[in-house]
């Protein structure tokens, strides 16, 4: 589970949106999290703290000088038993006692007194959040380090359209995890290839593989939770964009050529997991191609080998990584496929592998270099995703300090 054995303290202010926070109390508690909601009076007045306290099992708490609680003061305990500190929705006046240390309710006191990283999702009316007092504050939290989740922009509750709706859920739940995450990645730019590439026979047929770019989804989806600048260079697929990732969307093998080898030099890490068709039809019907009597025959033609050209072109201190999926012979000819292609690194896996292959959630496959073999065990493809950024960190980091380079300072 994504929050297990985490402590989230959950702020709830005074505006619309509050009800939302209920959502997100119950989706963090379903993934692990211990929760404790702290209410403004104001927020009191939008939803009552019965339903958090239903969602999260703990009581939730509003007045500073409650007397029913144990014997610690509670804005400290709650301050330090923090893993993560949220505020959402977070009001304008929230906001602004929070840029400027003022602690005059349950919220701000413990907020003042917590170490904990601490996560702000504006919520208000859109000349509200436009104001330069509140885009001022902002700044000044951001600046003190403040993870800060930009408000939506749509129709607002006070009939209003612009910039100030709360995030969904996934969004606010992918802010708190990554305030929670090692940002090891900062500054670091890493590019993703994924899925199938499709070549067109005619207007109607294509040639391809059963890619759904799982794998190189979930290696772009964990390179920006973990502080890179990601880019996914993605053929069709049925994913939604992972959250923090600029994605490019291509069809065939040419267009992922270009895409990709133009975006190249500013990389410091490519990952190609995506399956390019090695061949393309020679000629592209103009027009539907009517089935006959006999046998249809259609010549191919090479595609460009994207792979082989970023190593043939690879730029000092980049790291290239290439994968390797075969059904036989997988270590020969994943070897020699590193060395031809001139990769740093190749991700070996077999579809005959239970639990590997097109498709799964799940993958199992060996990291090879030069001097290396890993082999993993079963994994999510999330899990292998980490496994394989730390490693190319790692490898990274041994390269930069043999070269006396110095790795790419991310924000504080």
């Amino acid at each position: 589970m994504r929050f297990a054995g985490k402590t989230v303290v959950l702020c709830v202010t005074g505006g619309i949106a509050a009800y939302k926070a209920a959502d997100l109390t119950s989706k963090l508690h379903q993934n692990g999290a211990t929760v404790h909601v702290l209410m403004t009076e104001s927020a009191t007045q939008f939803i009552a703290p019965m339903t958090f306290e239903t969602l999260s099992g703990n009581r939730a708490v509003v007045d500073t000088f409650d007397r029913s609680f144990p014997w610690e003061v509670e804005h400290i305990s709650l301050a330090k038993a923090a893993d993560v500190f949220v505020i959402a929705p977070a009001t304008a006046n929230v906001i602004a006692k929070a840029a400027h240390g003022i602690a005059d309710d349950m919220v701000t006191t413990t907020l003042l007194a917590t170490k904990a990283p601490v996560v702000v999702a504006p919520a208000m009316n859109t000349g509200m959040y436009d104001n330069p007092v509140t885009q001022e504050n902002l700044a000044t939290l951001r600046k003190r380090g403040f993870h800060i989740i930009e408000p939506d922009a749509g129709h607002l509750a006070c009939g209003d359209s612009g910039r100030g709706k709360l995030p969904d859920t996934p969004t606010l739940l992918w802010g708190i995890e990554k305030a929670l995450t090692e940002q090891d990645l900062a500054g670091r730019h890493v590019l993703v290839t994924a899925g199938p590439t499709q070549e067109a026979m005619d207007p109607v047929r294509f040639l391809s593989n059963h890619s759904t770019g799982k794998m190189g989804y979930a290696i772009a989806a964990r390179a920006a939770m973990r502080g890179a600048d990601a880019t996914l260079v993605s053929g069709p697929t049925a994913l939604d964009t992972p959250h923090g990732v600029t994605r490019v969307d291509i069809v065939s093998a040419r267009d992922m050529y270009d895409a990709v080898t133009s975006r190249a030099p500013e990389q410091d890490f490519i990952i190609k997991a995506a399956a390019v068709g090695d061949y393309r039809p020679a000629q592209t019907a103009d027009e539907k191609l009517k089935k006959g009597d006999g046998e249809m025959n259609i010549e191919l033609t090479r595609n460009p080998d994207i792979l082989a050209a970023l190593g043939k072109d690879k730029k000092p201190g980049q790291l290239l990584c290439g994968f390797a999926m075969e059904t036989q012979n997988l270590l020969d000819n994943a070897e020699s496929k590193l060395r031809r292609k001139n990769c740093d690194m190749l991700v070996a896996n077999s579809l005959r592998d239970k639990g590997a292959g097109f498709g799964t959630d799940t993958n199992v496959v060996t990291l090879i270099t030069r001097d290396s073999e890993t082999e993993l065990p079963i994994m999510t493809k999330e899990e292998v995703a980490d496994c394989l950024l730390t490693e190319i960190l790692k490898r990274t980091k041994e390269q930069d300090g043999s070269s006396g380079i110095k790795p790419t300072d991310g924000p504080a």
